[in-house]
């Protein structure tokens, strides 16, 4: 998964019943300049939109004796966190009309380069703000360091909430106002970005939810739904594989060819859902709607049997001087739905339509 990404994101810090997690903030602020700004993290239990936990991160913030910032920073993590398969980090957070700075290190290092982007929130309104990796700029004591080697998402060793006079290079923030604050979040995650599409695409075969199907007459059901027990429970074995992608949370399309054959691609095709057809089709069909899959949004999510029109009678051949015109899968992919895997006859639900 990790190399993979997950739909909803990978959660770095949130959830009910564990809002910190194995994250740890602790305060850092301008008193280690010789400043008196102060600031701290605590757990609200009823804080969120929702009425449940959510983080906050409070203080009061001074410009006296040079100072100007207060932050909290988590413990550097045990294990560094891959985020490589994410495009950027996103914050669920209620506003103040602030301009905050989320600040991400990939060093064990304390006093070493952080990559830093700000961001605007709006007075008294929860809000989602997603910053993007590309958006982080690489900074050291409010310096940016172009020479500075490239943010690596696969090495995240901390992260740090700041709320300071100062944005970067001599600039101010114009939102800075001395006093109390508060910010509170409930959750942080990495994301990837929309529309997206599958990252993981399984072929599978049509007739996985058939051996046990009541009330399917068999002896007109290809010799693999025929023979399940007799290979070894094959079938189901495909299914139980197809449930553990399905339950994953990694963004997903499942193909289900019937029949595979050596022919050339470029018969017509019939998708269908619901585990229902017999027929044959092209493996090199197959490989052609698996990488349109990967670029299509319209296939996240989607299980779906395909066969061509083409009947084993026949053979299907193409003429070289002649042939047939490139498809274009996403035409089929609009037209399917989420949801519908053919278990609905097993378990007795309809499908969805």
């Amino acid at each position: 998964k990790n190399s993979v990404g997950l739909t909803e994101g990978k959660l770095l810090f949130g959830g009910t019943g564990n809002l910190s997690g194995k994250i740890v903030w602790g305060a850092l602020d301008d008193v280690v300049m010789g400043g008196v700004s102060e600031s701290t993290f605590q757990i609200q239990p009823t804080g969120s939109e929702t009425d449940g936990p959510t983080g906050l991160f409070k203080g009061t913030v001074s410009t006296s004796n040079n100072g100007g910032f207060t932050s909290i920073r988590t413990k550097n993590f045990t294990v560094p966190e891959d985020l490589s398969a994410y495009d950027g980090i996103e914050l669920r957070v209620k506003g103040d009309g602030r301009r905050y700075k989320l600040i991400v290190r990939t060093s064990f290092e304390w006093d070493t380069v952080g990559y830093i982007a700000s961001f605007d929130t709006t007075k008294g309104e929860w809000q989602s703000v997603k910053l993007p990796f590309s958006s982080l700029n690489p900074v050291f004591r409010a310096r940016t360091m172009p020479d500075a080697a490239p943010f690596d998402a696969s090495n995240v060793t901390s992260l740090q909430l700041m709320f300071s006079k100062f944005e970067y290079d001599g600039k101010l923030n114009p939102t800075f106002t001395e006093g109390s604050f508060e910010l509170p979040f409930s959750s942080i995650r990495a994301y990837i970005n929309e529309p997206i599409t599958p990252r993981f695409v399984h072929v599978s075969s049509a007739g996985v939810t058939r051996p046990e199907r009541p009330g399917l007459d068999l002896s007109k059901q290809p010799p693999a739904v025929r023979m399940n027990k007799e290979l070894g429970s094959i079938l189901t074995y495909k299914l139980k594989g197809e449930d553990l992608i399905r339950e994953s949370g990694i963004p997903y399309t499942i193909v289900r060819p019937c029949a595979l054959t050596e022919e050339p691609a470029g018969a017509d095709l019939i998708f269908d859902q619901g585990d229902n057809i017999t027929g044959k089709i092209s493996r090199e069909e197959i490989a052609f709607i698996c990488v349109a899959a990967l670029a299509s949004p319209n296939a996240v999510e989607k299980t779906f049997e395909v066969k061509s029109t083409v009947p084993f009678s026949e053979p299907f051949v193409v003429d070289p001087s002649n042939p047939p015109p490139e498809k274009d899968y996403d035409v089929y992919f609009k037209e399917l739905k989420a949801g519908i895997t053919g278990k609905e006859a097993l378990e007795g639900t309809p499908a969805q339509v």
